[in-house]
């Protein structure tokens, strides 16, 4: 009879489970050590927070994804459409001899848009976009700027954060912020080389605020985080109009071994969180 309820405690243990037995303390064998997250926030939003705003088919809203195009606006290259909506992906094509003024080329398209619908990222609004990226041997990192994407407001100054190709003891990608002060900071460089030919993660997540405003930068190659970083060293309201984000190539002709060149991307999501 004094056995029976050791058989009794066992059998409870093992129905509750390791984490069920310790809060009854039937167990003293410990629960491994949980991983530490490459990144907390003060308030981590759960998924279901998140509400999908903008997730475009190539195939079926083509260019119209988009608020607008920069196209070869100077005319450079007369008769020659560079930016494309193929069967699953988007395509930026850049030739040395394109032209966005006389020291630039830029061909980008600009903001989001779901039919006719355009989403337009607002002050105190955090925004999450996604999307998969192919940046090939060709295009290249310069010792002048070299941009694939930015954030911007409205027709209005400087890109607020950019993610750029740049030459800096070997090529990089990097991402810059804009200050107050219209300075810009280089944030955790990542090498460039090994994330060429073939399709990259990208994740931006904004909080468009004057005061504890922030950006969060995610690479992923696979299965693998290549970066992961969050800062608040950026303005990220300027008090005019509204953000949009911007996708293409824009870059300088004053950097040796330019090349006709592209950039592939494909699933965009544009989240909100609620």
């Amino acid at each position: 009879m004094s056995e029976e309820p050791n058989r009794i405690d066992r059998r409870k243990a093992l129905k509750l489970g390791a984490f069920g037995a310790l809060a009854a303390g039937g167990l003293a064998t410990p629960l491994p050590a949980l991983a530490t997250p490459a990144y907390t926030s003060a308030v981590e939003p759960r998924p279901a927070d998140w509400a999908l705003r903008w997730n475009p088919s190539p195939a079926v809203d083509k260019l119209q994804a988009f608020e607008g195009l920069e196209d070869d606006r100077s005319g450079s290259h007369k008769g020659v459409k560079h930016i494309h909506a193929l069967a699953d992906h988007w395509r930026f094509d850049m030739h040395t001899r394109d032209r966005d003024g006389s020291d630039r080329q830029r061909n980008e398209s600009k903001g989001m848009r779901s039919g006719g619908t355009l989403h337009k990222i607002q002050e105190g609004q955090t925004w999450r976009i996604t999307y998969q990226t192919y940046i090939p041997s060709a295009l290249t990192a310069t010792t002048k700027f070299s941009h694939i994407f930015q954030m911007k407001v409205q027709d209005v100054g400087g890109p607020l954060i950019t993610m750029t190709l740049r030459e800096r003891n070997g090529p990089k990608i990097e991402m810059l912020t804009l200050r107050d002060d219209d300075s810009n900071t280089v944030h955790s460089p990542v090498p460039l080389t090994p994330l060429q030919n073939k399709w990259i993660d990208i994740e931006f997540e904004v909080k468009a605020v004057n005061s504890g405003g922030y950006v969060r930068w995610v690479i992923k190659d696979g299965g693998r985080v290549v970066q992961d970083y969050r800062t608040t060293a950026v303005d990220m309201w300027r008090n005019k109009n509204y953000l949009r984000p911007k996708w293409g190539i824009y870059r300088s002709i004053e950097s040796a071994g330019l090349k006709d060149c592209y950039q592939l991307i494909r699933g965009y999501k544009g989240y909100i969180l609620q």
